[in-house]
């Protein structure tokens, strides 16, 4: 079972703070489904406009945090080289149920559904405790750096 930390993460990802936005990963079920898990803080800078008086993770983070998780599961899954980069290609029927807010856990839930001529398909699902809050498709690859 694959389980990674932060330090292990930023091994695999390009990202950093405070665009990092996946604390761990935990397959669940080996080569279709991974979870991820974003520990929301009020320290997050996005909380200083969004919104201070009403703190709320942005949609389209939450999203980019369930892109992450694909992006780092398929990285080492499919043992992807150093010398590729991710390209998000694809967000489909994202919806956004319920807000995220500082002290939440986020825990995302990505079923890779396909995977043909490079490109990688899953249907991704965030939850707050057993609420779903936001889901969407999201479709990547991987080019030359």
């Amino acid at each position: 079972m694959l389980k990674m930390n932060t330090t292990e993460i930023m091994s695999v990802l390009p990202h950093r703070y405070p665009f990092l936005l996946v604390d761990s990963l935990e397959e669940m079920e080996e080569g279709k489904r991974v979870f991820g898990y974003k520990n929301v803080t009020i320290n997050e800078p996005f909380f200083q406009g969004h919104f201070p008086e009403h703190p709320i993770m942005p949609g389209v983070l939450i999203v980019e945090a369930m892109a992450q998780v694909g992006g780092a599961y398929v990285s080492v899954v499919d043992e992807v080289g150093d010398d590729k980069v991710t390209y998000f290609v694809g967000i489909e029927k994202a919806r956004f149920r319920k807000p995220v807010l500082p002290g939440d856990v986020l825990r995302m839930e990505l079923d890779l559904v396909s995977k043909r001529r490079g490109i990688y398909q899953f249907e991704g699902k965030a939850y707050v405790g057993d609420t779903l809050v936001a889901q969407a498709e999201l479709k990547a690859t991987f080019a030359d750096k």
